[in-house]
């Protein structure tokens, strides 16, 4: 991700002090294993390109004969973190007013009487960690950019991604909040170099290429505004409760890369091979 007017404002919490309201079912440490930091970051691809109830907005304006772009890796939650994520959700429903969930833009407190819907809903569907910016391209370009893509994607090896640390984002206006979770450690590294690679198709192509710094992440709610710091301290307060410093194993839950799309318009192209077919 680009950083904010070339710097990255990262804060520390505002506050501890939790915000809580009523009880809520409890849930187990094991969702919380994992690290939680905040940046003011831009959101990159994510942010306001779904159009919702909550009257988001695209980031470019519509033009005849343009066709959104978008090139990522799918992601799907295990089940078994589901059950601890669905709780979790359910805690900040309670306690954080304007969550939705992202892509399909339901209000998250809609949800709250019925955990399998919740569930269902908010996790059950495809994630995408971005690999390049959700720009806008000529018809005529289309073809180049897939065959282009394919050839530097077109052959990858299987890895596991780590998401391991909470995060929340506000955009570069500050009109949209996100509760995301980042890879920082495994799978880092090759999430990496294939951004490099859309890039240098990006660029070869006069489009703009991804964040300097990019942290490849997926997201689960989102927020009208700048809600960062009751988000943040009810984070915190959470992880705290749980004593998640003691665990040995740093990771939310774990996805296996499972290959890169690029979708244009409503058509989606496969656009990599994996060497051990």
């Amino acid at each position: 991700m680009r950083e904010k007017s070339g710097s990255v404002e990262a804060r520390p919490f505002a506050s501890k002090q939790c915000l809580c309201g009523s009880e809520i079912p409890r849930y187990s440490s094991s969702l919380f294993i994992g690290d939680f930091s905040t940046r003011r970051l831009r959101h990159g691809t994510m942010d306001c390109l779904q159009a919702g109830q909550a009257a988001r907005v695209r980031s470019f304006p519509h033009v005849e004969g343009n066709y959104a772009l978008h090139v990522y890796i799918p992601v799907y939650i295990p089940s078994v973190p589901k059950k601890e994520l669905t709780l979790f959700l359910k805690k900040l429903a309670s306690i954080v007013p304007g969550l939705h969930i992202v892509d399909v833009d339901v209000p998250l407190n809609s949800l709250y009487e019925d955990d399998h819907k919740l569930e269902q809903v908010a996790l059950g569907r495809e994630f995408h960690i971005s690999l390049g910016r959700t720009v806008p391209i000529r018809v005529h370009q289309i073809d180049s950019v897939v065959a282009m893509l394919r050839q530097k994607l077109q052959f990858q090896k299987r890895y596991w991604i780590d998401f391991s640390k909470w995060q929340v984002f506000v955009n570069d206006d500050h009109t949209r909040t996100f509760l995301s979770m980042e890879v920082v450690t495994g799978g880092l590294a090759e999430i990496r170099k294939q951004i490099h690679s859309v890039n240098e198709v990006y660029k070869l192509h006069n489009l703009p290429e991804f964040y300097k710094d990019p942290r490849p992440h997926i997201s689960l709610t989102w927020a009208l505004g700048d809600i960062s710091d009751s988000l943040e301290r009810v984070v915190e307060e959470e992880m705290k409760r749980f004593n998640v410093g003691s665990s040995l194993h740093k990771r939310i839950f774990t996805s296996k890369f499972g290959g890169i799309e690029c979708k244009i318009g409503n058509k989606t192209y496969k656009i990599c091979k994996f060497q051990d077919e």
